[in-house]
């Protein structure tokens, strides 16, 4: 890998500094505007967005909805932490430098950069949490997957990744978010159901200006709930 990417002629090459040379054209202010967004400000709008769903969620719909919704909004961090996990061998199995190691004349945003290159962690972690997010919601996840793209173009644009890393990263958390996903909310399910049964916890899963409960319920809850009540106000 290394190899190839050593070779001018290589279009991975090609293509990193097509889009690395846009950072030299620019403005010193845009640069540092770019090194933030690419650094750190993407990751932060994916927190928004994803908190951004888990209160639109739970606001509409039934409690099935809102319990299968938040429960994919739990997969979200889960998926991108897991992918990041498998990263660390193919790291070191492909051994592949950073590209200003190889190439000179990049023009390199950050500094510090002593890692391998291949997969990007940022691409990996970003496009792992746009598309478990899509599972959960579909407005949400492609605002998410949106993000995720800009965050590959941004570290190309940095000059601390290939062309190929970043799609490599982008396979890497579409990869796991999708094939892990059954069994994933196979678990989480249950355990957001309890949480949503719950009266303190209960809002995290449902506000309560959201609809009433889903009829899939077991019907002896809410009369033995009724009863206790009924109890109640006796005593009171």
């Amino acid at each position: 890998m290394a190899g190839l990417a050593s070779d001018g002629s290589n279009p991975d090459v090609s293509l990193l500094y097509d889009i690395n040379g846009l950072a030299k054209d620019a403005p010193t202010w845009l640069d540092r505007v770019m090194e933030f967004v690419g650094e750190y400000g993407i990751m932060l709008a994916m927190v928004l967005v994803v908190l951004w769903c888990w209160w639109s969620v739970r606001r509409r719909g039934t409690l099935e909805d809102s319990v299968a919704a938040v429960a994919g909004l739990v997969w979200a961090p889960l998926a991108a932490g897991i992918a990041l996990l498998v990263n660390i061998p193919i790291r070191g199995f492909v051994e592949r430098p950073r590209p200003f190691l190889d190439h000179q004349g990049l023009e390199v945003l950050v500094d510090g950069k002593t890692d391998f290159s291949f997969v990007s962690d940022h691409a990996t972690m970003a496009m792992g949490i746009g598309v478990a997010l899509f599972l959960a919601h579909r407005w949400f996840g492609l605002a998410a997957i949106g993000l995720a793209l800009a965050e590959g173009f941004c570290r190309v644009y940095m000059g601390v990744h290939y062309p190929t890393d970043v799609v490599g990263g982008f396979a890497l958390g579409t990869a796991v978010a999708l094939l892990l996903a059954p069994v994933a909310l196979a678990l989480l399910t249950p355990v957001v159901s309890a949480v949503a049964r719950s009266r303190r916890a209960g809002r995290l899963v449902r506000s309560r200006r959201a609809p009433a409960w889903a009829d899939r319920h077991e019907p002896l809850d809410l009369p033995e709930q009724r009863l206790e009540g009924d109890d109640n106000d006796l005593a009171a």
